[in-house]
């Protein structure tokens, strides 16, 4: 945003008032008012002012009641720029609220997010930064902390370091090799689930394909019941392309339905369309529609279209209960028959613009719940798979993050938590991988097993590497 004159003349201004009256709590380039209404516990806690996502200011209540904050306003360091928080919206006690206020003015990389009560005088909270957010302001902890630069988290905890996890070595071979032949597939090659001898692999142009074992160490397109050239996706009814970019299958197997994430219809590509798209892959035909759709796009803060849902993994409900897994939605441990008839598991899908998870119960009729958010720690989230053998959730990010993989794990909070990061093998360049796949205990032999990769880039004509883990 550019600064007109008289707004750099007011900024001066009050820089030398400030100086005048006395010093400000400074946390390194920036400076944070302290809260008016102490006994509200709504607290400014994220703020977001360029990049992929919209101006956004976020609150959080820190307090242990209930608060209606209807009304309040929020201006930015002008007083005539003014956004209210729309009716009927109420902040319980941990709760978070996203408020996207571009609309109403703009964020710059010089400037200040301010809380007023619906009086519009009675200063509840504020926040000053002297640069963009690159690509968030974040409070560390939650409600209390200073503000300092993260992941985008709206709507959810914030990003705050890993929990004191360093970054350690590939535990597994540094060796990594093609496993495909030169040129077979092409670029946009995405998400990646081994299901025994398949290898189901989304491509992001709309394509699922089906692949086989080509010898012990590569795979290839089977050429049986239409998979020659993989298979054209649809959204239900025959319309739209999706931008499917992650694929996983539950507890029943590709027998019953491939799921895969898609963030927009390629046919419209500027439009979010953030959804968990199933499919019968039991025909012979070269083009599917989804028998069934779960569009999250109202329930995810926006994010640019091209950045949505990437990686998408199901995680069994027998797993997570037995490690006490906390329903976000009812704050209690999760109950799986609080949601009637579903996959028998909870589908957690990753977003590219923001680095969060997300954890969804897509019940049959439609419908869906919000059971978690979860920050991953990376600036984007690319591919998710679960490993049931180790109970732990892999979250992968591509070249933007160094080929950066997390495992997470369910702590003793009942809430998924970084328990390691590991850096790509150093045999493997830094490579667009947006795909992984992890094999079963059953393919252990000396120790290790091996790992697939999928370069969206197709970098050297190769689209599919091999990589090995430590049983």
């Amino acid at each position: 945003m550019t600064e007109s004159r008289a707004r750099r003349w007011r900024r001066s201004l009050r820089v030398l008032l400030i100086a005048v009256a006395g010093p400000t709590l400074v946390v390194g380039p920036l400076t944070a008012a302290p809260a008016r209404a102490a006994a509200d516990g709504i607290r400014i806690n994220e703020v977001v002012t360029t990049g992929s996502v919209n101006d956004s200011v976020e609150l959080y209540n820190q307090g242990t009641v209930t608060v209606d904050i209807s009304g309040w306003i929020l201006k930015d360091d002008d007083n005539s720029s003014k956004y209210a928080i729309p009716s009927g919206t109420t902040l319980a006690p941990g709760g978070f609220a996203a408020l996207d206020v571009h609309n109403s003015f703009g964020l710059g990389s010089a400037d200040e997010a301010r809380l007023y009560l619906a009086d519009g005088t009675t200063l509840v909270d504020s926040f000053g930064w002297t640069q963009h957010s690159d690509p968030s302001w974040s409070r560390c902890p939650d409600g209390t902390g200073s503000f300092g630069r993260a992941a985008v988290t709206l709507g959810a905890a914030n990003a705050c370091g890993s929990g004191g996890v360093s970054a350690t070595a590939w535990p597994g071979g540094s060796s990594v090799a093609t496993a495909d032949t030169k040129n077979a597939f092409g670029s946009d090659m995405s998400g990646l689930y081994q299901e025994g001898g398949v290898m189901w692999a989304a491509q992001n142009s709309g394509r699922l394909w089906r692949l086989i074992p080509n010898g012990s160490t590569a795979w290839k397109a089977d050429t049986a019941n239409g998979w020659t050239s993989g298979k054209t996706l649809r959204f239900p009814g025959g319309s739209g392309t999706p931008d499917d970019e992650g694929v996983t299958l539950t507890g029943a197997g590709s027998a019953g339905g491939v799921y895969v994430s898609s963030e927009r219809n390629a046919d419209s590509s500027g439009i979010s369309r953030l959804s968990v798209l199933k499919y019968d892959v039991s025909g012979t035909t070269t083009t599917i529609s989804a028998s069934a759709e779960w569009n999250l796009t109202a329930d995810l803060p926006a994010v640019g279209a091209n950045l949505g849902l990437e990686g998408i993994t199901w995680v069994p409900d027998a797993a997570l209960t037995a490690a006490g897994f906390r329903d976000a939605a009812t704050g209690t441990a999760y109950d799986p028959d609080t949601y009637g008839s579903h996959t028998g598991g909870v589908f957690f899908v990753g977003v590219e613009g923001t680095g969060m998870i997300y954890g969804y119960v897509l019940q049959d009729g439609g419908t869906f719940t919000r059971v978690a958010s979860v920050s991953s720690g990376m600036a984007g989230v690319m591919e998710l798979q679960w490993e049931p053998q180790a109970s732990r959730l892999w979250a992968v990010c591509d070249d933007t993050c160094s080929g950066q993989h997390r495992i997470l794990g369910i702590n003793s909070s009942g809430v998924f938590a970084t328990t390691a990061i590991h850096n790509r093998p150093t045999g493997m360049d830094d490579f667009n991988n947006e795909g992984f796949a992890v094999s079963g205990s059953d393919a252990c032999s000396g120790g290790t097993k091996p790992v697939w990769w999928s370069d969206d880039s197709n970098d050297n004509g190769h689209a599919l590497r091999r990589g090995t883990l430590a049983c």
